[in-house]
């Protein structure tokens, strides 16, 4: 697949957001073969209304030739008073499970992967993963915390990053969810593994710039 690019928004205006929303929800029904039922419309209003509550996240989105939208993902760095997703749907208190001081918490949420790319889609996957990896990585003393279907979280272990689950998974979005804890050591080590797929001037991006072409 040519022409593929990757964006970054931040702020995220509620255009994007909803675009956002809609994805992360009917691409998850696709992927578990769940038909479109009218209950996701709901879930897409919910997790829209969700993401307008956060004002320091940032949305990395992979589009294609047509400028639809084939990847996406939500980074956010917590004030620890607004309700995370994670918080919510697993009624965990991440202030009384994170404990050390300082720690800034990061959630990153909203990752799907439109059904059907090709053979780029795990580059995708990856390229995704990193950049809000990075926006994490920033701070030394950094943790996240991530919603994961059973089957991302077998892939993300493969790949190196150690998890921390944090309740007993519920069914969600079409499949059971499982709440997990990265750890900064274990967020930098794949990070520097995979320092080929960031470009040197991210930090210094604006709204909407393309920051990466693949050819």
């Amino acid at each position: 697949m040519k022409g593929l690019k990757y964006y970054h928004y931040q702020p995220c205006h509620r255009s994007m957001l909803f675009d956002l929303a809609q994805f992360v929800v009917e691409e998850n029904y696709k992927h578990h073969d769940i038909p479109n039922i009218k209950r996701s419309k709901d879930e897409i209003y919910e997790i829209y209304e969700e993401e307008t509550v956060f004002e320091n996240s940032k949305i990395f989105v992979t589009k294609d030739y047509y400028n639809s939208i084939i990847g996406s993902i939500r980074v956010l760095k917590w004030n620890r008073t607004n309700i995370l997703p994670i918080e919510k749907i697993f009624k965990v208190n991440l202030n009384e499970i994170i404990t050390v001081e300082n720690c800034e918490i990061w959630h990153i949420g909203r990752f799907a992967i439109k059904r059907g790319v090709d053979t780029k889609g795990f580059k995708i996957f990856k390229s995704l993963m990193v950049y809000a990896i990075n926006e994490v990585c920033k701070t030394e003393n950094s943790v996240a915390v991530a919603e994961c279907d059973s089957k991302l979280l077998r892939i993300l272990n493969l790949l190196g990053l150690e998890t921390t689950v944090l309740a007993d998974p519920i069914f969600y979005l079409g499949s059971d969810t499982i709440p997990v804890l990265f750890t900064h050591k274990s967020l930098t080590l794949f990070l520097e593994g995979n320092s080929h797929l960031l470009l040197e001037n991210l930090a210094l991006l604006h709204e909407s710039v393309v920051f990466q072409a693949i050819a």
